[in-house]
């Protein structure tokens, strides 16, 4: 294997790894008494201070010009993408485990798939198997959502960990015993929340990508946005200093971490691996941040599995590669009708889904295929 071949695929492994790392972090940030917005707020204010470089640098000389109507769809972005979904996420991670909170993340093809059909960015094949295939998925997906949310199961006994860290251990002991018990529904939803959020982003992006092509600028934007209104949020909750305080060295380690790694350094491989591989490529290596969030949470989180947990994760994941072949079938079908007609209907003969195709070139209106988590 050439080395060029091997360098995105080091890259989306260690992407996937810093997306886990982020959830272990966050998880304790939030068992030390951080507020779900405060932490997002400090990520928000730390990314765009990290991003706002590159975007000076790579693209001060051909920034397209600000309009109203494009001003207000990044407002919308930085509600949806950055406020909102990642609030949710956090206040459902902060209620329930690692694990689950990074399963579910994985529904975001099947909802985005679902919020599309009204815009007509996507249809209902019916009359082709990947058209069906899609839909169900779609089914079997929420299903593993709900399993996770309304049924709990009994315990998956995986013995006892032999890895011990005795910050984590301290952290989680105060934890449990200032916070008692807590419904088990509360912290899926919230992620599934979150999941809706950042589907109704991908939407309002994909349309705001054709006109506002600069993609430092606009992240950068975007966390700009996000850092005020999570602030004035956050303000408005709870403005005492204690609240907004970092003097715990887990807080703001993991503040910085999300920022510097789980936003910026994601902002930059994604495109980079999208590009050279495509967007399929990319997604398929979503489960492997679970499989490493599910041990670390086990390991050093004393994290329990109970049945609700594997059967539903098994679920989702399922759904969401049904949904990725669905899209790749489409793809490859658009590129050969495509091709049809460029050619005068001479390449007829061409059998549909044998056409070579590179993704990332394909120019249509669409909903991104390729979702990544990048919480």
């Amino acid at each position: 294997m050439d080395s060029r071949d091997l360098l995105p695929i080091l890259a989306m492994i260690l992407l996937q790894f810093v997306s886990a790392g982020n959830n272990i972090l966050g998880k304790l940030a939030l068992d030390t008494g951080m507020h779900p917005n405060v932490m997002v707020a400090y990520r928000q204010i730390f990314a765009t201070v990290v991003l706002a470089p590159f975007a000076f640098f790579f693209e001060r000389k051909k920034l397209p010009k600000l309009t109203k109507h494009m001003a207000f769809q990044l407002f919308l972005c930085s509600l949806f993408g950055g406020t909102l979904h990642q609030y949710f996420y956090f206040a459902g991670l902060k209620n329930s485990t690692p694990t689950i909170a990074c399963a579910l993340l994985n529904l975001s093809p099947a909802i985005t798939f679902i919020i599309a059909i009204p815009f007509r960015m996507e249809t209902i094949r019916i009359k082709r198997l990947s058209g069906i295939a899609k839909v169900l998925a779609t089914v079997v997906s929420v299903g593993g959502a709900m399993l996770m949310s309304f049924y709990k199961g009994s315990l998956i006994n995986l013995g006892k960990s032999t890895l011990h860290w005795r910050f984590a251990e301290k952290i989680i002991s105060e934890h449990n015993s200032a916070s008692g018990k807590s419904s088990s529904l509360i912290g899926p939803v919230f992620v599934f929340v979150a999941v809706l959020c950042w589907s109704i982003w991908f939407i309002i992006q994909t349309k705001m990508n054709a006109t506002f092509v600069a993609p430092y600028s606009t992240a950068t934007i975007m966390c700009g946005m996000a850092s005020i209104q999570c602030v004035l949020f956050g303000l408005y909750k709870d403005h005492s200093v204690a609240a907004w305080s970092l003097a715990s060295a887990t807080r703001i380690v993991a503040c910085l971490y999300s920022a510097a790694f789980a936003s910026a350094l994601a902002f930059i491989v994604i495109p980079w691996c999208i590009s050279k591989r495509g967007p399929l490529y990319v997604s398929m290596f979503n489960p492997l941040a679970l499989a490493v969030v599910a041990f670390l949470g086990w390991a050093i989180l004393d994290e329990k599995l109970y049945v609700r947990s594997a059967v539903g994760t098994a679920m989702i994941l399922l759904g969401l590669y049904v949904v990725l072949w669905s899209k790749h079938e489409e793809m490859k079908n658009q590129i050969v009708r495509t091709s049809d007609n460029e050619n005068g209907g001479e390449s007829g003969d061409v059998e549909k889904g044998d056409a070579d195709t590179e993704l990332p070139e394909i120019r249509q209106r669409t909903i991104p295929n390729g979702i990544v988590n990048t919480d």
